[in-house]
């Protein structure tokens, strides 16, 4: 890995053997080599545009579905700050919504303005930038339903806006190219009234707190589900509801949760997946893929 002598200058901040554990849900896995927090776009696509293609870069959000394995991330992990955090109002129905906001944020700033359609949002535990790439959705609604466009930074530094069409968007996946950085999105509602969107995002967030173990460390839903299967259903049915790794293990209240019980390694955590995985397929015949996100290298 490159030294500090050959990186790029910055205006951000830029740490280096950067600790990625406290950053993600799960509170496990190694050290990113750097981790950049940029000043603004210009700062991000600078850096990219001066930084040796040979580096790989990843975008990280509020480290939600994810596993950064025990050997850390070699490479530069890029996290957007407050500058990236901005929600504002464009017209009557539409949104333009920086890389680093919430779900949270976007819904609620929706709400306010009475504008309708962007309530699951709500329950997407991530950035704009994390559910921009992966389509995230819940409750019947995904990110495709809603996206205008979207502003991104290339790993060679140039900026672009792709539009809906560009993204390619499938079943909790995109085609972004690798090493892009989502810097912001435009997302268009419906008109609405306050209080019915409120309604529908209190309904989402008691419905999350009845069903998910949002009070562990979690990496959000594991596996993807597959086509007239529920994830959930197919690990239950082959008898992993509790199972456990080292310190990992499969949540009793839903079975589409692995959770960390308190010292589990990635490797707990990634084990303990792939054995869902195989038992599911032997007991069901479905083959289960991830929906997490599993970065880095083993220790």
């Amino acid at each position: 890995m490159s030294t500090a002598e050959t990186l790029p200058v910055v205006r951000g901040k830029l740490t280096a053997k950067a600790p990625l554990a406290p950053l993600v849900w799960f509170k496990s896995g190694g050290p990113a080599d750097w981790l950049f927090e940029p000043k603004d776009a210009g700062d991000l696509s600078d850096f990219l545009r001066d930084l040796d293609p040979a580096i790989p870069v990843m975008a990280l959000g509020l480290g939600s579905n994810l596993i950064v394995r025990d050997g850390g991330f070699p490479g530069v992990v890029v996290r957007l700050g407050k500058t990236f955090a901005k929600v504002t109002v464009e017209d009557g129905q539409t949104l333009s919504c920086g890389g680093g906001a919430s779900g949270i944020l976007v819904s609620s700033t929706a709400r306010d303005v009475g504008v309708g359609g962007l309530e699951f949002l709500r329950s997407i535990p991530g950035t704009v930038g994390g559910f921009v790439r992966m389509n995230g959705g819940a409750y019947g609604r995904e990110v495709k339903d809603i996206l205008i466009d979207a502003d991104v930074v290339l790993r060679s530094g140039e900026r672009r806006t792709l539009s809906l069409a560009d993204l390619g968007y499938t079943y909790r996946h995109s085609e972004l190219p690798e090493g892009a950085v989502v810097i912001g999105a435009t997302f268009r509602g419906r008109p609405g009234e306050p209080a019915v969107i409120q309604a529908e995002m209190d309904r989402i967030s008691a419905s999350r707190e009845a069903s998910q173990p949002l009070r562990s460390k979690t990496g959000g839903s594991t596996f993807k589900n597959p086509d007239g299967h529920k994830a959930w259903q197919l690990v239950d049915e082959a008898g992993c509801r509790g199972f456990a790794v080292g310190g990992a293990q499969v949540s009793e209240k839903h079975t589409n949760f692995l959770i960390n019980t308190g010292d589990a390694t990635s490797a707990d955590i990634e084990a303990l997946g792939e054995e869902v995985r195989r038992r599911v397929k032997n007991k069901s015949g479905v083959d289960l893929q991830w929906e997490i996100q599993r970065v880095g290298k083993p220790e």
